[in-house]
C-alpha cells in the first residue's frame, strides 16, 4: 500500500511545505511506502524531495493519497479522479476579498481555490484541518466526511540554530524592538501595526523600531500603500527586511521584545508559534484562527485601536511580572504543538482512517 502526498508548490521555507516534509518522515517510520508529488519544485529542492505530479503513476482502491489545499491549483480538480482513497490536509486560502485592488493576480488564484475547495467536498473520504477554525470553514463549504484538527508539524529543532550575525548586530543596541513575522499582504494588515508603533513611539517610546519580517514585492500596491502612509506619519524606524534567510529571522525573534500581530485573516499562524519558541510576549487581535492558536497565551484583543495597542506593547515592555505570566503561558500552550505530539495524533488519525474507524 502506497501512502502519498500531493502539493501544489513545495518551496524551502513555507509552512505548508515544512507540514508536507514532516508528515514524510511520520508516514516512512510508520513503514509504507510513501512519496511527495508537487506541481512544481522551488529550488533548492529537487526530485529527491519531491517528484513532477506526472510521475504518481497507477493507484489502487487500497493506496492513500493525501492532498495539501491551500491556494488554487488544478489539483484541487484533478483529485477528485484519483483511484483511491482521499486525504485532504486543508490549510486555509485567503478570501479573495483581501486583494480586491492590491493584487488581481492573487485575487484569481485564491478565488479558483475556494473553487477547488467547494469542487472536493463531496468526492474525498477524510479531511484534516490545521485549526477548528479551518474545520469549520469545510463544514460551512459542504464537506460532510468526517474532519479532525491537526496542528501544523512545526520543526522546531530548526529553531536552536544559531542567529545570524548580522540581525544581532542591527538591532541588538538599547532601542526596544517590535516585531512581525509574515508575508507583506493586506490580509496581515501591516498598515494596523504601523499606527499602533506610530503612537507607542510618540507616546512612550521614541527609542524603538518596527520590524517587519517577510517577503515583500515593492511593486505591489499593498507596499506602496503603506509606504506612503508610514511618509505622512512621518515615523522614522519602521523596517521592512524583505525576504531573508533563516537564520536571520531567527535573530529577528532573539532580538524582539514584543511580537504584534493584527492580521484579519489567519488559517493557523505559525509565526505566532514562533514566537512563543524566543519567549517573545505576544499581543495579537481576535480574529479567524488566532484565539486557537494562542488558546489562552499572549494577549489576545478584540479592539485594534492602535492607541489601546500601544499602551499595550508599554505595559508589556515595562511590567516585567506581566511580561513573565505571558510568557509562562506560551511555554504551557507551546507543548501541545511539540513534534512528537504531532506525529502521535496523525499516526493515530491515519491508522483509523486505514482501519475504516472515520467514516
Amino acid at each position: 500500500m502506497r501512502v502519498i502526498q500531493l502539493i501544489s508548490t513545495i518551496a524551502f521555507g513555507d509552512a505548508v511545505s515544512n507540514d508536507t516534509l514532516a508528515l514524510q518522515d511520520v508516514i516512512k517510520s510508520m513503514g509504507y511506502t510513501t512519496r511527495i508529488y508537487a506541481e512544481s519544485v522551488v529550488t533548492p529542492y529537487d526530485s529527491k524531495i519531491a517528484l513532477p505530479i506526472e510521475e504518481v503513476g497507477e493507484l489502487s482502491k487500497d493506496d492513500i493519497a493525501i492532498y495539501h489545499l491551500s491556494t488554487g491549483s488544478q489539483l484541487s480538480f484533478d483529485f477528485a479522479d484519483y483511484k483511491c482513497r482521499k486525504i485532504v490536509i486543508y490549510h486555509n486560502i485567503t478570501p479573495p476579498e483581501f486583494f480586491d485592488g492590491n493584487n488581481q493576480f492573487i485575487k484569481g488564484i485564491n478565488e479558483w481555490g475556494l473553487e477547488g475547495a467547494r469542487y472536493l467536498k463531496d468526492k474525498v473520504d477524510y479531511c484534516l484541518a490545521d485549526s477548528e477554525f479551518n474545520k469549520q470553514n469545510l463544514i460551512d463549504m459542504g464537506y460532510t466526511c468526517p474532519i479532525d484538527v491537526l496542528p501544523i508539524v512545526i520543526p522546531m529543532k530548526d529553531y536552536q540554530k544559531t542567529p545570524a550575525k548580522a540581525a544581532m548586530k542591527d538591532f541588538g543596541d538599547n532601542y526596544t524592538n517590535i516585531m512581525f513575522a509574515g508575508r507583506v499582504a493586506p490580509n496581515k494588515k501591516q498598515e494596523d501595526i504601523i499606527s499602533a508603533f506610530y503612537y507607542y513611539k510618540k507616546l512612550y517610546n521614541p527609542n524603538s523600531r518596527l520590524i517587519l519580517v517577510g517577503s515583500c514585492k515593492p511593486e505591489e500596491v499593498y507596499f506602496q500603500r503603506l509606504q506612503t502612509y508610514i511618509r505622512r506619519l512621518g515615523i522614522r524606524d519602521v523596517i521592512f527586511t524583505g525576504h531573508r534567510k533563516f537564520n536571520y529571522i531567527l535573530g529577528c525573534y532573539k532580538s524582539a521584545d514584543v511580537f504584534v500581530c493584527m492580521s484579519e485573516h489567519e488559517g493557523f499562524c505559525v509565526p505566532l508559534v514562533e514566537a512563543m519558541m524566543f519567549d517573545v510576549p505576544v499581543i495579537a487581535y481576535n480574529s479567524t484562527a488566532i484565539p486557537w492558536t494562542l488558546n489562552g497565551s499572549g494577549i489576545l484583543l478584540d479592539d485594534k485601536d492602535p492607541v489601546l495597542v500601544a499602551g499595550c506593547i508599554d505595559k508589556l515592555v515595562k511590567d516585567n511580572n506581566l511580561k513573565q505570566q505571558v510568557i509562562q503561558k506560551q511555554r504551557e500552550r507551546l507543548k501541545d504543538f511539540e513534534y512528537e505530539k504531532i506525529a502521535t495524533m496523525f499516526k493515530e488519525y491515519l491508522n483509523a482512517f486505514i482501519n475504516g474507524q472515520k467514516k
